[in-house]
C-alpha cells in the first residue's frame, strides 16, 4: 500500500516563502530556515516543505492542490490577508471547484473543492 505524506517544494527566498504559507493557513513544523522548513495542515496526515534552492527552474513546474470544503469564504479571508489570485473559485467542468494563485517563488496553487467527486468522478474508471 503507497502513502502520499510529503511533497518539498524549491524556493530562492524561505522567508518570504513561509510567510505566505502561514498566511495560507499552514502551521510551521520545522524551522530550519534559511535552508528547509516544514508545515502541517489542520486536516489529514500529510506535510509540506520548501527546501531552499539558488534557483527555481523554466518551464511547468509544479501545481500544489489543496482542498477546502468552504472554498468561497476561505479565498475572501485569504484576499483579505493580501493574498492576491489568478483566478477566483470557478466551477469546472471536471467537476471541482477552482481558484488558482502562485505562491512566492511562482509555484502554481489550486486551492479547490471537490467533494466526492475527488475519487469518484462519474467516469471512474471501473477496477472490479
Amino acid at each position: 500500500m503507497i502513502n502520499l505524506n510529503q511533497i518539498t517544494i524549491p524556493s530562492i527566498n524561505l522567508e518570504r516563502a513561509t510567510e505566505f504559507y502561514q498566511k495560507l493557513g499552514l502551521k510551521l513544523i520545522v524551522d530550519s530556515i534559511p535552508r528547509y522548513a516544514r508545515f502541517e495542515s489542520e486536516e489529514g496526515e500529510a506535510t509540506l516543505s520548501l527546501h531552499r534552492v539558488d534557483e527555481i527552474k523554466e518551464g511547468e513546474g509544479i501545481v500544489v492542490y489543496f482542498e477546502i470544503e468552504e472554498l468561497d469564504e476561505y479565498v475572501k479571508l485569504l484576499l483579505n490577508k493580501g493574498i492576491e489570485f489568478e483566478e477566483l473559485p470557478k466551477d469546472q467542468p471536471w467537476l471541482w471547484r477552482e481558484a488558482r494563485l502562485k505562491d512566492a517563488d511562482g509555484h502554481q496553487l489550486i486551492l479547490y473543492f471537490a467533494g466526492e467527486n475527488r475519487k469518484n468522478p462519474p467516469w471512474r474508471v471501473n477496477t472490479d
